[in-house]
């Protein structure tokens, strides 16, 4: 049996044994507190958003696809409406297996048209390009895969009345958007018998070529051209599977373009 001054001293190890296992376990559930409010911000990478919020931008895919999200996605050139461009895009949400199909149908038409001879102009045919307009800002993240930077759209943070897709001479693509960022710029349809198809240039070969092409691609449609204020038109096609209400005024134009007016 203890005596009273051992029994004081047992009690008091005991007591300060316990006051560190308190301590301990204070100090385990702040670390533990700490960890859980710090791990999203580690991994949260936050979307920003690109381009103008009254312009127009454009996707331009590049024939590529990446694995991201547990899916297959379109990746490609970001146009912004002041020129500037972003490499390694990749779209991610509404419309990715849209545009994989648009683009590998045109890359399949071009294989068999280019090189031919346009039969109105005499000229040869040209690789002509899809592309997907979104008015306003791109929500973008920037992701790491395989090592790679990536810029991702998040397509499904888009309304999907602000994106709309088009065909045109792969090369213009950057003067395309250039021309709908410019005030002044509007759309017009070319009649049957336009003059414009018989242009013995780039311009009457894509006019043409649009309207060739719409009669292979499920929801091309052919025959538009941009008109500038220079009086400059570009010839384009119209995607009517990615339609958005925004771009209406490129969508369904009311006149037709008239090169004598």
């Amino acid at each position: 049996m203890l005596k009273g001054w051992s029994l004081c001293v047992f009690l008091g190890g005991v007591m300060s044994a316990l006051k560190y296992v308190i301590i301990g376990v204070v100090v385990v559930v702040v670390v533990v507190a700490a960890l859980v409010l710090l791990l999203p911000t580690l991994h949260r990478v936050p979307v920003q958003y690109v381009g103008s919020p009254s312009g127009y931008e454009a996707f331009v895919p590049d024939g590529q696809t990446i694995n991201y999200n547990g899916h297959t996605d379109p990746t490609g050139t970001l146009i912004l409406s002041n020129g500037n461009t972003i490499q390694n895009v990749v779209w991610d949400g509404q419309y990715s297996s849209t545009i994989i199909q648009n683009h590998n149908a045109i890359v399949q038409l071009n294989n068999q048209f280019v090189g031919q001879t346009d039969p109105v102009n005499d000229q040869p045919y040209v690789p002509l390009q899809d592309f997907y307009v979104i008015k306003g800002q791109v929500p973008i993240e920037q992701v790491t895969i395989n090592g790679q930077t990536y810029y991702v759209i998040e397509a499904n943070s888009i309304n999907p009345a602000n994106i709309a897709g088009f065909y045109i001479y792969q090369g213009w693509v950057p003067n395309f958007v250039v021309a709908m960022n410019t005030q002044g710029t509007y759309a017009a349809g070319l009649p049957g018998n336009s003059p414009v198809f018989q242009w013995e240039n780039l311009t009457g070969t894509v006019a043409y070529q649009t309207m060739v092409y719409e009669h292979y691609v499920v929801g091309f449609s052919g025959g538009a051209v941009l008109v500038q204020t220079n009086g400059t038109i570009i010839p384009y096609g119209i995607n009517t599977n990615i339609a958005g209400a925004s771009l209406n005024n490129y969508i369904f134009v009311q006149q037709s373009y008239n090169p004598s007016s």
